[in-house]
Formats: structure tokens, C-alpha cells, sequence
């Protein structure tokens, strides 16, 4: 019997060798080899893939190329590109030269590039094609409707194409034997009833039509001619957005069901249990709202269940999804779940994945989970989860390489030698109470790659172990702890290290030329400065992320800089760092932001700063820098903050930073600027629109850390110290909203510009302590989103320009000390705001002033009254004046005999005041001769009588 079987076993491999064999020795047809090689023509081959495509040898042992084993005829060519990657692709065009390929039944041409070429139409007269493969090939343009004229087509698949479109897609249904398609990233919008044409292909078991811009899932016939063979139905990321129909919970026979990314709405139908051989199911990425169904716990054959990313509330169902024996990942996360993680869940032997972070879950954590022997990923973090953590939960999870508690206010309870069963890949653990001894099993852990221990509590000195241990994880974040030691003579190797906010001293740490991130702000460390930027190393460093601000660092930074031109963010402020800003600086030609703040650097403006091209961030505030600001500021397009405060800076505010069209702050407060403030401010586009998430030009100076799993990310963010609202505060998260010019504290004089009203979206304005002179213009009310605004100890005159009543979200405001005058506008917003506010303005009156606008206006009343009576009265004055005038001398020019009494009268009269006059002035000569003479004689006598007493004297 045993020889038997090992005849036979012989005679299978020899016929198999044999065939072989025939196959490589078939006679190839002639046309075929010829048509062939006309096709490679038409390609180029960077790979060389068809380098045995020769006419020395027969077609049917070219690579790719499959023969009839009897006729020699081409029957399948597969030429997909194997690798997925540039460097083995095809390229070129579609050469109608496959005509003549008679007997082709299979071709495979995906994942190469034939350069955004249409499909050609030619396709659809071979005849005798079953499969057909262009999937991610970079084509475009229309697909040809004479592919419907494939009726033998059994798999057509045309996704991956993204130019590629369908105007009417009724050819689809003539595919009878259709059993697979796949129409993915292909524009199929423009035909409405695409589920009509396509449900009426009996034989379809598998449907993928993922970002097809379809809206609409509704047929429009009221039914759905799907047959019992469909078995994947895979519709994510369109464009639905409503209920899901009820012709979806028909499909009994489905095993796949993907409606992810899309805007569906409504509660997930109890009728979901009709599909009772479902072992995939997703509906993330919706809108879904309500419960978690209980029939969803009768789907037996469920494998992986993920709903993240929805509305759905109330409680995890247990008993239900505990019946889900098979059930190997189950997502969740970042919906509104309430109430405790269930016990049941510890019932789901397969599990593997649970992904249940950024809920609403309280109470602890379930023990039996900790016998979940197949879990190999834990995400439970951003919930209200607590209670203490023992080994007991960690019991049997020995495939355990994921561990996410952030922001989690557990707290783990183990013993000092504890020896964990698991070998961790990613440990994040945020907010729970992990120290305060610094964990001893960690140093088990010999294959971890990430290592997150942010504000756990630990307390004390690094363990001497540590740095040695850490060399291989690739990122390691340690912030907002209270751990201490020396650094001094650490290296740091890891990828990403992140330990902010601790007691670390001595000198900083040498670093390798892995290290990507490295991020020590707020410590002890000191030093200088030069000897950590000229380090030797020996390769060059790809360090993009340096911040060592809030230490006690010192020194010069010299021309060192140069060595670390893959730096893109630098952050040194708040330091004792002095000197001038080397022209070294300029080497950093990648930097996207700048901090030198809060030190005591003197000089200029370094003139290479011209070379950092991407700068999107200069914040060199509280420093003693001097001169004028640079001119050429205005060439860096990229910049979105300037922040200079508190520096020497003088000279005009240059016109050309209202080039900055992406400039978000502006922050050049308290230097000794003149001149007046710029006219062209309403050209900075960013500060001219409202902010917006969506629109968030910040990104650009983000920097994130892919963990690997699913959507886990860590990273560094920039953050700016604002004065805003009379407070200096530490922005951050929201700093990609924030809009502000701060001007204040300068020798700025003139008006203010009217089109700085122009910027809509500023929020923060803040001119005071200048010069300016004139009145508020009358269209600031159009900065409807100001929250901030600041004109005080100005020499502002008129009035308060009624269209700041539109200021509906102005909580700050200050208008004190100028030469405002009137009343102040009414409304809430501004009789909230305190008197003190106003103050210093003589002439003004209103609330929330004491002054009363009644007793200040009355007197001005009057005057208008009497203005009115002063003008009647010269207008009457005026009349009788020329009435009078005119009708004296008309008579006297009319009349003779009158004209001559007038004159005889007037030369009598003359003749009168010359007598009268001379014999005044005769009078007035006589007396005044008189009363001199006698003046004289007496001032003689007194001298006289002087001379006398003084000779008496002297005697």
C-alpha cells in the first residue's frame, strides 16, 4: 500500500514536470509574438521586466505571458506591477496591438503608469476577456461605455484611478457574469441611478465603489434587485447622508459591509441583525446617533466591529456584544459611550483590539480583562476611567504590545519587582498616578519603541539604569513630572525625547545625530550655551525640533549654528543667553520658527535672517535689540508671527510688512518707534478674514509623531506669550485663532489709518501710550470680532464713532486719557464697561460716566438760540444798512438843490470842528506850560532841603 501511494506521488510530479516543460517548449503563435512585441514597444521598461520579451524566444516563456497548454495561444497576460513602487513600472500607453490576442481571457496591467491616457475604447472588442485588471494605472478621462460589450467579464477592476469618470453607467448592467467590481476613486456623481443598473447584475458576489462622490443610496425604482449572492458591499468615504435603507438589511448573505467616512445619519436599525453572517462590519466615520443596538449582539459570525467617530450615547451593551465569541477587534472609540467599561467584554476570548479612548466611560476598570490572553491592543484614555490598577489586571495578557490610558485618572498599584507577562511596543500613559518611585518594571520591557509617562506623578531621581536602557526607544516623553538628576554626561539617542517641565540639572545632554525632536524646556539646566551647539558628531545631525527655553543656559550662541541646518523650529528664549544673533543664523535654511525671547541679546536684526525662507515664526521680544526694523522683513511671505516687544527698535514701522499676507500678530510694542502707522495693514489678507479652523495656515509649523497605531499621534506645538485684554497669557491650542496688532507703548504719531478698520478679523488691538491725533474712524464697528481694543493716552479728539455699538464681542476696552468729547454711544456692550474706562476725557459725557449729557448739553442750547437771534440780527442790520444807505445818497444824486445844502452843510460843519479844535488845543498848550513850571520849582526845593539834611548829618 505505502509503495502504492509513492507510485503514485511519482507519476503527479513527473506529469507536472512534464507540463512544465511543454509549457516552455510550446510553439508560440506568430501574430501573437509579433502583436506582443509591438505592445512592449508602446512601453518603456525601467526594470527591465520585459527583458526575455525577445524575438529569440517563443512568447509563451516570456515573463508575464501564459499559453494554451494544447493550442499555444495567449490566453493571460500579467503584467500588474509586482512591487507597487516606481522603480518596476510600466510606462506608456494602451497599444491596440492586443487586438490580436484572440484567446485572451486574463490581463493584468494595475499599479502601472500609463501617464493619464483614457482607456481605450478597443477594450471593449475583446470579446474573450474574463479579468480585467487596470486598477491604479493613471489613467483618465471617460470610461468607454463598449466595455459593456465584455458580456464573459466575470472581474473588472478599474479603481485606483482617481481622473477616470462615468457620465452614464447603464452599460454595467450588460455585464451579466459580473462577479466582482471594483469602480474605486472613480467620479461617479453624474448618474443618479447607478443602484439600479449595478443591483441588476445577478451574478455580483463583491461591489467596491469607495470614493466615488456617490450621494445618494435610495434606488430610484423603491426597491433593490440585489441577489442572495452578494457577499462585499464596500461604499466608503462618499457622500451619503442620510438614513441607511432598508434594502441594506436584506442581504442575508453578506460577509462584508464597509459604509465608513460617510455623513450617515439616524440610529443604526435593530434590523441590522438580518444580517446574520456578517464577520465585517463599519460603519465608522458617521453620524450616527442612539444606542448601540441589542441585535447587533446576535451577528455570531462577527469577526470586527468598528463604529468610532460617531454621536452614539448610553452604555456599552453587555450582555449582547459578550456573545460576540469571534469577535477579535471592536472599536468604539471617540463617540459619547457613558457609564462603566463592562465586565462581559472580559467574556470576548478572541478579542485582540479594543479601542474604547475618547468617550464618556467612568468607573474602573473590569479585572477580567486582564484574561483577554489574545489582546494585543488597550486604548481606553481620555475617558473618566479611575480606581486602582494591580497585576491582577495584567494577568494573562501576555500578547499585550499596546497600552493607552491618557488622561485617565487611574492608579497603578504594583509591587516593586513586579515582572509584567507582556512585552510592551507602546506604553502612553497621561494623568494616571503611576509614581511616585520611578517604575522599576519597565526595564523588562525590551522591545518598546514608545514611551509616554506625562504628569504620572513621579517624583525623584532618574535610576542609573535608565539612560542606558532608553538608547533604543524610539520616542520618549517625560513631561510635567518632578523628576530629577544630572544630565551632564547623558546621551540621548531616542528619535523623539520630551521631557519638559522636570528638575533636571547640570549642563545639556550630548546628543546623537538620530535624534529628530529633542524638547528640555522648563528645567534647571545650565551652562553655555556654545558647548552643547559645537558638539562633535559624526554624522550630521537631523535635529528639526531644539527647544531649550525657560533654563538658566548663558553665554554667546557663536557660529555653531551652522552644524544644525536640519533645525526647522528653535527655541532659546527665556534664557541668559547674550550677545548679538550671529549671522550664522542665517545657515538654518529650513527654519519655519524662531525663539530668542526673553533674553539679553543686543545688536540688529541679523541681515541672513533673508535666508531662512520658510520662517513662519519671529519672536525676539524682551531682548535689547536695536535699530530699524528691517525692510526686507517684508520677503518672507511665510511669516504668520512677528513679535518684537520690548526691545530698542526705532525708526519707522516699514511699509513693505504689509507684504505678510499670512501674518496673524503683529506684536512690536513698547520699542522707540516713530512715524505714523502704515497705510496698507487692510493688505494682510489673514487679519482681513475671519479665523477659521479649516483654514488653519499654522499647520505648516506643526510637527507630528505617527505612532503606528490606528490614529495615535504625539508632537510638538508652538506657543506665544500675548498681552491680550491688559493680561499676558500663554497661547497654544487655539494660537492658530488668534488675530492681533499690538502697536502700543512706541512714539507713533498721525491719525489712525482708515482702512486698518478693514481687518475683519482681528481680535486684538492695542495702540495706546503713542501719539496719534484725530478722530476714531468711523467705520470700526466692520472689526465685528474684535474682542480687544486699546487707544488710551493718545490725543484722540471728536466722537466716539457710533458703529462701535456692532463691537458685539468687545470685553476690553480702553479710550482713556485722550480728547474724546460728546456722548458716548448707547449700548449694552458699552455701559457695561467701567467709567475708568473713559476717564481723562474732558468732554465726554454719558454712561457709564457720571457726567450727565443734560446738564452738558443745556448751555450748548442756548448758545444755538442765541446764534440764531445773532444771525437775524445781522441779516436785518445788513437790510436797513443798504436800504438806509441807498436811500440818502439816491435822493442826493437825484436832486440837485439837495446835493448842494448837503455839502454847504457838511463844509460849515467842517469849518466848526477846525475853530472849536484849535482853541482846545490852545488851551490844553497853556495849562500844560504851566503845571511843568511849577513841577520844576517844586522838585528844586526837595533837592535843596536833601543836600541840607545831609550836610547836618555829616556835622
Amino acid at each position: 500500500m505505502i509503495m502504492r501511494n509513492s507510485e503514485l506521488i511519482m507519476v503527479v510530479l513527473l506529469l507536472a514536470v512534464l507540463s512544465l516543460c511543454r509549457t516552455n517548449s510550446l510553439a508560440c503563435n506568430e501574430r501573437e509574438k509579433h502583436a506582443l512585441l509591438r505592445f512592449k514597444q508602446s512601453l518603456t521598461d525601467p526594470a527591465n521586466r520585459l527583458a526575455s520579451w525577445s524575438l529569440t524566444e517563443g512568447c509563451c516563456g516570456w515573463a508575464g505571458v501564459r499559453c494554451d497548454n494544447v493550442s499555444g495561444r495567449v490566453f493571460e497576460l500579467h503584467l500588474g506591477n509586482p512591487e507597487d513602487s516606481g522603480t518596476s513600472t510600466l510606462v506608456g500607453k494602451l497599444s491596440p496591438a492586443l487586438l490580436e490576442l484572440e484567446h485572451l481571457k486574463f490581463l493584468n496591467l494595475s499599479l502601472n503608469d500609463f501617464r493619464g491616457t483614457p482607456i481605450p475604447s478597443f477594450l471593449g472588442s475583446m470579446s474573450s476577456l474574463t479579468y480585467l485588471n487596470l486598477w491604479g494605472a493613471s489613467l483618465s478621462g471617460l470610461v468607454p461605455h463598449q466595455l459593456g460589450n465584455l458580456s464573459n467579464l466575470r472581474q473588472l477592476y478599474l479603481g485606483g484611478n482617481p481622473g477616470l469618470y462615468v457620465d452614464n453607467l447603464s452599460w454595467i448592467s450588460l455585464l451579466s457574469s459580473l462577479e466582482s467590481l471594483d469602480l474605486g476613486w472613480i467620479d461617479l456623481h453624474r448618474d443618479i441611478h447607478w443602484l439600479d443598473y449595478v443591483s441588476q447584475l445577478f451574478s455580483l458576489s463583491e461591489l467596491y465603489l469607495p470614493h466615488c462622490q456617490l450621494n445618494n443610496m435610495i434606488s430610484s425604482q423603491g426597491y433593490v434587485n440585489f441577489t442572495l449572492c452578494l457577499t462585499v458591499l464596500s461604499l466608503p468615504s462618499n457622500d451619503f447622508s442620510h438614513n441607511m435603507p432598508n434594502w441594506l438589511f436584506n442581504l442575508s448573505s453578506l460577509l462584508a459591509l464597509d459604509l465608513s467616512d460617510n455623513s450617515l445619519v439616524g440610529q443604526i436599525p435593530s434590523t441590522i441583525s438580518n444580517l446574520h453572517n456578517l464577520n465585517y462590519l463599519n460603519l465608522s466615520g458617521n453620524m450616527l446617533i442612539g444606542r448601540i443596538p441589542e441585535s447587533l449582539g446576535q451577528l455570531k459570525h462577527l469577526e470586527i466591529l468598528s463604529i468610532f467617530s460617531n454621536l452614539l450615547c448610553g452604555p456599552i451593551i453587555p450582555y449582547q456584544l459578550g456573545n460576540l465569541s469571534f469577535l477579535s477587534y471592536l472599536d468604539l472609540h471617540r463617540n459619547k459611550l457613558n457609564g462603566p467599561i463592562p465586565s462581559q467584554l472580559g467574556n470576548l476570548s478572541s478579542l485582540s483590539y479594543l479601542y474604547l479612548q475618547s468617550n464618556e466611560l467612568n468607573g474602573t476598570l473590569p479585572r477580567n480583562l486582564g484574561l483577554l490572553s489574545n489582546l494585543v491592543a488597550l486604548r481606553i484614555g481620555n475617558n473618566s476611567i479611575e480606581g486602582t490598577i494591580s497585576e491582577e489586571n495584567f494577568a494573562k495578557l501576555s500578547k499585550l504590545k499596546y497600552l493607552n490610558m491618557l488622561l485617565t485618572s487611574v492608579v497603578f498599584n504594583v509591587s516593586h519587582n513586579w515582572i509584567p507577562p507582556f512585552q510592551l511596543q507602546h506604553i502612553l500613559l497621561r494623568g494616571c498616578k503611576l509614581g511616585p518611585k520611578f517604575p522599576a518594571w519597565l526595564q523588562t520591557q525590551r522591545f518598546l519603541q514608545t514611551l509616554t509617562l506625562h504628569n504620572v506623578g513621579i517624583v525623584g531621581t532618574v535610576p542609573k539604569w535608565f539612560w542606558m536602557w532608553a538608547l533604543n526607544i524610539q520616542t520618549i516623553y517625560l513631561g510635567y513630572n518632578q523628576i530629577s538628576g544630572n544630565l551632564s554626561h547623558v546621551l540621548i539617542n531616542s528619535t523623539n525625547f520630551h521631557a519638559d517641565s522636570n528638575r533636571f540639572v547640570g549642563q545639556l545632554p550630548h546628543l546623537s545625530p538620530n535624534v529628530v525632536l529633542f524638547s528640555i524646556a522648563n528645567n534647571s539646566l545650565a551652562g553655555q550655551i556654545s558647548s552643547f551647539l559645537c558638539q562633535k558628531m559624526n554624522e550630521r545631525s537631523k535635529l528639526r525640533i531644539l527647544d531649550l527655553s525657560n533654563n538658566a543656559l548663558s553665554g554667546e550662541l557663536g557660529h555653531c549654528l551652522m552644524r544644525w541646518q536640519s533645525l526647522t523650529h528653535l527655541n532659546l528664549g527665556s534664557n541668559n543667553l547674550s550677545g548679538e544673533i550671529p549671522e550664522s543664523i542665517g545657515s538654518l535654511f529650513s527654519l519655519k520658527a524662531l525663539h530668542l525671547h526673553n533674553n539679553s541679546f543686543s545688536g540688529g536684526m541679523p541681515f541672513s535672517l533673508n535666508n531662512c525662507t520658510f520662517l513662519g515664526l519671529i519672536d525676539f521680544a524682551e531682548n535689547k535689540l536695536t535699530g530699524n526694523i528691517p525692510s526686507r522683513i517684508g520677503e518672507r511671505t511665510h511669516l504668520m508671527v512677528i513679535r518684537l516687544r520690548s526691545n530698542e527698535f526705532f525708526g519707522d514701522i516699514p511699509q513693505q510688512i504689509c507684504q505678510l499676507s499670512s501674518l496673524i500678530i503683529l506684536d512690536l510694542a513698547n520699542n522707540r518707534l516713530s512715524g505714523s502707522i502704515p497705510r496698507c495693514l487692510n493688505n494682510i489678507s489673514a487679519m482681513a478674514t475671519i479665523p477659521s479652523a479649516i483654514d488653519d495656515k499654522f499647520s505648516t509649523l506643526k510637527f507630528s509623531i505617527y505612532l503606528g497605531y490606528q490614529e495615535e499621534y504625539l508632537g510638538y506645538r508652538e506657543d506665544l506669550i500675548l498681552v491680550i485684554k491688559g493680561r499676558k497669557s500663554t497661547y497654544s491650542s487655539i494660537l492658530p485663532l488668534v488675530r492681533i496688532v499690538d502697536l502700543s507703548c512706541n512714539n507713533l504719531f498721525g491719525g489712525i489709518p482708515i482702512d486698518i478698520s478693514s481687518l475683519f478679523g482681528l481680535q486684538s488691538l492695542n495702540l495706546s501710550r503713542n501719539h496719534l491725533m484725530g478722530r476714531i474712524p468711523e467705520n470700526f464697528g466692520g472689526m465685528k470680532y474684535l474682542e480687544s481694543l486699546d487707544l488710551s493716552n493718545n490725543h484722540l479728539s471728536g466722537e466716539i464713532p457710533q458703529s462701535i455699538t456692532n463691537l458685539t464681542f468687545l470685553s476690553y476696552l480702553d479710550l482713556s486719557y485722550n480728547n474724546l468729547s460728546g456722548r458716548i454711544p448707547s449700548s449694552t456692550q458699552l455701559q457695561s464697561f467701567n467709567a475708568l474706562d473713559f476717564i481723562g476725557n474732558p468732554e465726554l459725557c454719558g454712561a457709564p460716566l457720571l457726567k450727565n449729557c443734560t446738564e452738558y448739553e443745556g448751555p450748548q442750547g442756548d448758545e444755538d438760540v442765541e446764534g440764531s437771534e445773532r444771525s437775524w440780527f445781522y441779516i436785518g442790520a445788513a437790510t436797513g444798512f443798504i436800504v438806509g444807505f441807498w436811500g440818502v445818497c439816491g435822493a442826493l444824486l437825484c436832486k440837485r438843490e439837495w446835493r448842494r445844502a448837503y455839502f454847504k452843510f457838511l463844509n460849515n460843519i467842517k469849518d466848526w470842528v477846525y475853530v472849536v479844535t484849535a482853541l482846545k488845543w490852545s488851551w490844553v498848550c497853556y495849562h500844560f506850560r504851566r503845571y511843568h513850571m511849577i513841577s520844576l520849582g517844586c522838585l528844586r526845593g526837595c533837592n535843596q532841603e536833601g543836600r541840607e539834611e545831609r550836610g547836618g548829618g555829616e556835622s
